[in-house]
C-alpha cells in the first residue's frame, strides 16, 4: 500500500508525502522547511466575461514564479545544503503540495452569483503541484511502473481530497510536459487545479454528455458509446487492455491526440478500483512510451484528465478519460494555433487520425531503463 504522510512548509502550505510501497520513510519524523518564509498572500480575483458566459481568473502575482532555474537551484528536487527547496526531505518517491504561486487559492469559497459585466471575486481555490520523481531529469515515461502506480494513487487521493473541499466545482489533474507547451520547471512534474466554477471546456463536455444520457434515459453514456464505437471500427484504436483502451479520435484536433478511456463508467480518479489502477499504470507507461518514440526528440504533451464535475446535474453523466494532446505535426514542426483556432475555436488537422494511429500501433516502446525498474531511490543527490 502507498504511505501517505502530510505536513506543512514554513508559510502553512500543505505537503503530502506519497511513499511506494515497501518504502521505510518514517516521515512524519522527517526534516521540516527551515526556510522561513513570509505568509501566504491573499488570492488574486476572477471576472466574469459576460460575452462568453465564463470566469477568467486574474493572477498578476504570478509574474515572479519560478521560470527554468539551473538544476541545482531546481525547487521540487529533494533539499540539500545548498538548495533548500520545496520539498524539505534529502529524499522521497511522489510528493503533492500547495504551489506557492497559484492561480487560485488559498483561500477558498463560491463565485459571485447572477453574475454580470463588471462582476468580479476573490480568486477562490486550490492550486497543487505533483512531483512524480526526485530526479531532476526524465518524465513520466521514464518511471517504473512501481512509481507510476504512486502516481496514480496520489491524483486519486487528491482528487477525493479536493472533491470535498468548499465551493469546489472542478478537480482537474494535469501534466504540461516540454518548454514548447510553456512549462517553467524542467523537473519531472504534474499540476492539480481545483476550480470554484466549472470550467469553459468541461462546461461543453458536460452539455454534451447530459443530453446524450437523457436521450438514452441514463442507460448510456457518451464516453462509453464512442468507446464502442472506435473498438467496432477499429481503425484508429492504439491499444486495448482489460479495463482501458486508448484510441486516436475519429474528429481529433490535434496532430498527436490521443484518448485514453477506462471500459467502466467511472466519474473520476477516486472511483477506479485497485485493480483498474494497477493496469492504468502500466497502459499509460506504453502510452506514453509511444508518444516519445515517435521522433528522434521528446514529444511536448499535455496530459489533460478530464473527470466529471461536481455540479450534481452534469455528474452522472461525467465519464473519467484522459485526452493527451501535443502540437508537433512533424519531427521540425509545431502546429501553432492561428486565425481559425485562436480566434474561432475550429480547429484544422494537419494529420489524419488513422494515420497518426497506425504509427502510435506500430511504435515499439522504448524498454524501461534499469535506474526506472530500481528500487525506491536512496538519497539522489539534487
Amino acid at each position: 500500500m502507498t504511505a501517505i504522510t502530510s505536513t506543512r512548509l514554513s508559510d502553512g502550505r500543505e505537503l503530502i508525502y506519497f511513499d511506494d510501497p515497501g518504502t521505510n520513510a518514517a516521515r512524519a519524523t522527517g526534516p521540516t522547511d527551515q526556510r522561513g518564509l513570509p505568509p501566504r498572500g491573499e488570492p488574486g480575483e476572477v471576472r466574469f466575461d459576460a460575452l462568453t458566459d465564463e470566469w477568467v481568473a486574474v493572477a498578476a502575482h504570478r509574474q515572479t514564479r519560478t521560470h527554468l532555474p539551473p538544476a541545482d537551484q531546481c525547487p521540487i528536487c529533494p533539499t540539500t545544503p545548498n538548495n533548500p527547496s520545496e520539498i524539505p526531505a534529502a529524499d522521497y518517491d511522489v510528493v503533492v503540495f500547495e504551489n506557492r504561486f497559484p492561480s487560485l487559492g488559498p483561500a477558498l469559497g463560491p463565485v459571485p452569483e447572477n453574475a454580470a459585466w463588471g462582476t468580479k471575486g476573490p480568486a477562490y481555490g486550490r492550486c497543487e503541484v505533483v512531483s512524480f520523481t526526485p530526479e531532476h531529469t526524465g518524465s513520466f515515461s521514464t518511471l517504473s511502473e512501481t512509481r507510476s502506480r504512486t502516481v496514480i494513487e496520489a491524483w486519486a487521493q487528491r482528487t477525493e481530497a479536493l472533491s470535498s473541499l468548499a465551493g469546489i466545482k472542478q478537480v482537474f489533474p494535469f501534466e504540461n510536459r516540454g518548454a514548447d507547451i510553456g512549462v517553467t520547471l524542467h523537473h519531472p512534474h504534474g499540476q492539480i487545479y481545483a476550480y470554484p466554477y466549472v470550467t469553459p471546456r468541461a462546461g461543453v463536455l458536460g452539455s454534451a454528455a447530459l443530453r446524450h444520457y437523457g436521450k438514452h434515459d441514463g442507460r448510456e453514456t457518451l464516453t462509453g458509446s464512442l468507446l464502442k464505437a472506435e473498438r467496432q471500427d477499429g481503425s484508429r484504436m492504439v491499444m486495448e487492455g482489460e479495463n482501458f483502451s486508448a484510441y486516436v479520435p475519429f474528429a481529433a484536433r490535434w496532430p498527436l491526440e490521443i484518448h485514453l478511456v477506462p471500459h467502466r463508467h467511472v466519474p473520476d480518479l477516486a472511483a477506479l478500483s485497485g485493480e483498474e489502477k494497477d493496469e492504468l499504470a502500466q497502459v499509460y507507461l506504453d502510452l506514453l512510451k509511444r508518444v516519445d518514440a515517435l521522433y528522434p526528440t521528446p514529444t511536448p504533451y499535455i496530459s489533460a484528465w478530464h473527470q466529471a464535475p461536481l455540479e450534481p446535474e452534469l455528474r452522472a453523466s461525467g465519464y473519467l478519460h484522459l485526452q493527451l494532446t501535443s502540437p508537433r505535426r512533424a519531427a521540425d514542426k509545431l502546429k501553432y494555433l492561428a486565425g481559425s483556432e485562436a480566434a474561432m475555436g475550429a480547429f484544422i488537422n494537419d494529420t489524419t487520425p488513422e494515420s497518426v494511429a497506425e504509427r502510435l500501433r506500430a511504435t515499439v516502446p522504448a524498454p524501461a531503463t534499469a535506474a526506472a525498474e530500481a528500487a525506491p531511490s536512496q538519497g539522489v543527490p539534487a
